[in-house]
């Protein structure tokens, strides 16, 4: 199904790349929209607008926005954009448009992915959900602030990075050094087919010292064991260790969700780790309050977790969530803070401060 409305601009709320969050008015109702200015055209206040409402109207999450079809019927010009690639993204939708990926023919790295032997060891930091994204790279950057990091942004949640304050706000700060979109992602410094070009492309064209994969912001669950798209974390990880990467996992973890399947490590994690990756990974684990800890220990030998990967320890909570306060950015995952969801974020600064120390 999808719901349609028309609605009025109001307000322009912020502004960044390609992303334009509104005010609108439909009827007597104000809501909160999304325009892509990239494949919508610009908005301003006045402007009449045709709104998918389907999300809202289903009451999911998508940070409780409509999103923009079209601007005054599609009377709206476009700014001109260089053309070269033939790379498609949204393929086989209206809405479908052309990028220069970085391991195309007419891209000036395509002999970089023809040259290329090996990640060299190198750390990928694998995580489920966007909101692991700061706290990790909070925690590399405060550890040792030379390092250059890059994002892999993955078509498991939203397709565009520009909707993404996290990118945002990690670019604007200097924290990440280039971002990479694969699949139907777009919107990254760098396009790319699969993961495998993407990791190629975060190493050998953007130079990472480390680079950290999640999907974009949302993610899709269904209360089944496989039923999720935070599955793809497997084949990442074999993907990295097929490259001769070193591949980090952030276990998902929360003492805060009602929902038992969640509750210590998620049961996404525990499938990931124990049915669908087929190569070893390290699972970081910060040290936390004896009887969670007890917890989280007791459920890595239930699931025998520990015979097919490596479980990395570590010890320094206090300064790993130290790491996080320095930065202005409210952390929040399933409408959750850091007071709620400590543990949480804890585990994902653990493995930026791991895989930080891993380096000369």
């Amino acid at each position: 199904m999808i719901n349609y409305a028309k609605g009025k601009v109001k307000d322009i709320i912020r502004k960044r790349q390609n992303c334009t969050e509104i005010t609108v008015v439909i009827g007597n109702e104000e809501y909160k929209a999304v325009n892509y200015d990239s494949l919508t055209g610009a908005v301003k206040p006045g402007d009449r607008v045709l709104l998918n409402t389907t999300a809202q109207d289903l009451k999911l999450g998508s940070g409780g926005y409509h999103f923009v079809v079209s601007v005054n019927d599609g009377d709206i010009s476009f700014p001109s954009t260089e053309k070269g690639g033939h790379i498609m993204k949204l393929r086989y939708t209206p809405l479908q448009f052309a990028v220069l990926s970085a391991e195309e023919q007419k891209s000036p790295y395509h002999q970089v992915f023809n040259n290329f032997e090996s990640l060299k060891h190198r750390p990928v930091i694998i995580g489920e959900l966007h909101s692991m994204l700061p706290p990790v790279v909070f925690n590399i950057k405060q550890n040792r602030p030379k390092l250059c990091v890059s994002y892999i942004m993955t078509d498991g949640g939203a397709l565009p990075l520009s909707f993404s304050r996290s990118v945002a706000y990690l670019k604007e700060k200097g924290l990440i050094q280039g971002t990479v979109t694969f699949g139907q992602a777009f919107g990254g410094d760098f396009e790319a087919v699969n993961i495998y070009t993407a990791l190629i492309t975060a190493f050998d064209i953007l130079k990472s010292d480390i680079a950290v994969v999640t999907m974009g912001p949302g993610i899709t669950g269904t209360g089944t064991k496989y039923g999720f798209s935070g599955i793809e974390q497997g084949p990442i990880i074999d993907a990295v260790n097929t490259l001769g990467g070193r591949p980090i996992f952030i276990p998902r973890i929360s003492f805060a969700d009602s929902r038992k399947r969640h509750c210590g490590i998620s049961h996404h994690s525990v499938t990931v780790l124990k049915e669908i990756a087929k190569t070893q990974v390290e699972i970081v684990i910060p040290v936390m309050e004896q009887k969670k800890m007890e917890f989280i220990k007791n459920q890595i030998i239930q699931y025998e977790l520990d015979k097919k990967h490596k479980i990395v320890y570590v010890g320094e909570s206090h300064k790993i969530m130290e790491n996080l306060s320095h930065f202005d950015f409210k952390l929040s995952t399933m409408g959750r803070g850091i007071e709620q969801e400590r543990e949480f974020f804890m585990t994902a600064g653990a493995a930026g401060f791991y895989a930080s120390n891993l380096l000369d």
